[in-house]
């Protein structure tokens, strides 16, 4: 009789030692957070969040429009800011349309920092009191009857297809993105007219040479 109330008792102990680490799992499962999930959100998305506060702008030519908070999973908040891109140049759509064509002329075969230069020259252009104050009015620019820009003159700016590389790289220059050091000028000396190479040479002051261009000022 006592060993069967030993076996008895010794039988309750183990199934309240089973039930008591059942209930520690659940409670385990039930604590866990579920995990957070990598979110790409679309603008749309991020315009339905909540922006809790508004932040000064961004480095790399970004504005920081503020903090938005998008539940996960019905358990997590996940704060992160929204940004927008900002440009640091403004053109109209003409202007923009004729950076693209000339980069894309001058520069079609370059690289996508080559094409940069490009548009960096144009732009340094427009900025600087020797040169016309638009894209437009730089591109097309005519000094003693000679176009400022070869593609301008013997047609092929015309003709260009713009890729997708040359307006990226347009992009970057609007973002405000220079990797010019200032340059004003540009040529492609394996191309260009010996008398012209010379007065580059002669008058103005050697930067660099990235592709199949060397920039001067």
């Amino acid at each position: 009789m006592y060993k069967k109330a030993v076996g008895i008792l010794m039988l309750l102990s183990f199934a309240l030692m089973a039930c008591v680490v059942c209930v520690r799992e659940l409670d385990a499962v039930r604590l866990c957070p579920e995990p957070v999930q990598n979110l790409k959100l679309g603008m749309w998305e991020l315009e339905e969040a909540w922006v809790r506060k508004a932040r000064p702008d961004v480095d790399n030519g970004k504005k920081g429009l503020g903090i938005a908070e998008v539940a996960v999973s019905g358990q997590r908040t996940v704060a992160f800011l929204v940004v927008e891109q900002h440009y640091l140049y403004e053109l109209s759509d003409t202007d923009l349309e004729v950076l693209q064509r000339i980069v894309e002329a001058e520069a079609g075969n370059e690289d996508e920092d080559g094409k940069l230069l490009v548009a960096n020259v144009v732009l340094n252009r427009v900025n600087s009191e020797l040169f016309p104050d638009t894209v437009s009015e730089v591109v097309f620019q005519r000094e003693k009857g000679i176009s400022q820009f070869s593609p301008v003159s013997n047609g092929s700016y015309y003709r260009v297809k713009v890729s997708q590389e040359t307006a990226d790289a347009v992009e970057r220059a609007l973002m405000g993105e220079d990797i010019s050091q200032g340059a004003l000028y540009f040529v492609a000396r394996k191309y260009a007219d010996s008398g012209k190479v010379k007065w580059f040479d002669r008058k103005l002051t050697y930067l660099f040479q990235h592709g199949g261009h060397e920039f001067f000022k």
